[in-house]
């Protein structure tokens, strides 16, 4: 009980950690004079995956490697296949911004990226290093991007643009969401080695499954609250983009901290469902450019019976 009250508190610290550090650091973009997509497909991706990061390095940290690698790759599938799935069931969304359909192809060869990556059974320092070098090139693409249309460059304006911060708040809820994300990764990871040890299953199990989904919290609030204001294409935006910055930019800086140690053979199946769940979704925008209701419960299925599959 002990352990799972301490995943639970860890997953509120971690949620509302990534709620300071994006309304934070997009308020301060905004007044940096950042175009509103630009600060949504960057900060605000970088800002969900906070969560994300914090969990990972210390799961590294802390000797734990499966929880960390499993981490990035199960919040990566619980993006696409629980979030995605879930917000389309509910509010089907219409996809029209130009960028999704560049970014969906990015997003795969990305994943794919990452099986070289695991093939010797350590993502190393330098391999860290090319995927930060890899990141700043995808940023500095973003900053280039084609324009869009002005309906949706308004849904972007809409989304990021509805308060400012000062710039005292913005830094102080900055340095309260990564002290809240520190705190909250370190019982997050606490409890999840406790319960793992309790259930009988791997940390690598456990990092894809509890540690992945709840961290993935910041990524399904946003996305709903975007929904609402049936603002389909900045849904889009921050889950193709967080997923993105959960290889290039976790798994970076990660490895740069301390190089990660795999399990080839245990984790291969996982990349294939990552892998497969991508390229799914990107078959449904690039084919129909809608997510509706059929879309979100096959998402969801796969979601489902992967989960399932890991615990028998």
């Amino acid at each position: 009980m002990t352990d799972l009250l301490l995943v639970l508190a860890g997953v509120c610290l971690l949620y509302l950690g990534g709620e300071g550090l994006v309304r934070g650091a997009t308020s301060a973009g905004r007044r940096m004079g950042l175009d509103p997509m630009v600060v949504g497909l960057t900060i605000v991706s970088m800002g969900t995956s906070g969560p994300e990061l914090a969990a990972t390095l210390t799961g590294v940290l802390q000797g734990k490697p499966a929880i960390a690698l499993g981490n990035v790759v199960g919040s990566n599938i619980s993006n696409l296949g629980f979030v995605l799935g879930v917000v389309a069931l509910i509010w089907p969304l219409n996809v029209a911004a130009r960028f999704i359909r560049r970014e969906a192809p990015i997003m795969i060869a990305t994943s794919g990226l990452v099986y070289i990556l695991v093939y010797n059974g350590v993502i190393s320092r330098f391999e860290g290093i090319l995927l930060l070098v890899l990141l700043i090139w995808y940023v500095r693409s973003l900053l280039r991007r084609e324009s869009e249309t002005p309906q949706i460059e308004a849904e972007f304006q809409e989304a990021y643009d509805r308060s400012t911060l000062s710039p005292w708040l913005s830094a102080t809820a900055i340095a309260v969401g990564i002290a809240l994300l520190i705190f909250g990764a370190r019982i997050l990871i606490e409890g999840a080695v406790g319960l793992a040890s309790t259930l009988g299953v791997s940390n690598r199990v456990v990092g894809l499954t509890m540690v992945a989904l709840g961290t993935s919290l910041p990524e399904l609030a946003s996305c709903i609250v975007a929904a609402r204001h049936h603002e389909s294409d900045v849904v889009l935006g921050n889950l193709i983009g967080s997923n993105l910055f959960n290889i290039l930019f976790i798994l970076g800086l990660t490895a740069v901290v301390r190089p990660i140690a795999v399990d080839t053979q245990a984790v291969w199946m996982d990349l294939h469902v990552m892998m497969g769940i991508s390229i799914l979704a990107w078959f449904f925008l690039r084919t129909r450019s809608h997510v509706g209701r059929f879309e979100g419960v096959v998402l969801i299925l796969v979601y489902a019976t992967y989960i399932g599959f890991l615990f028998t």
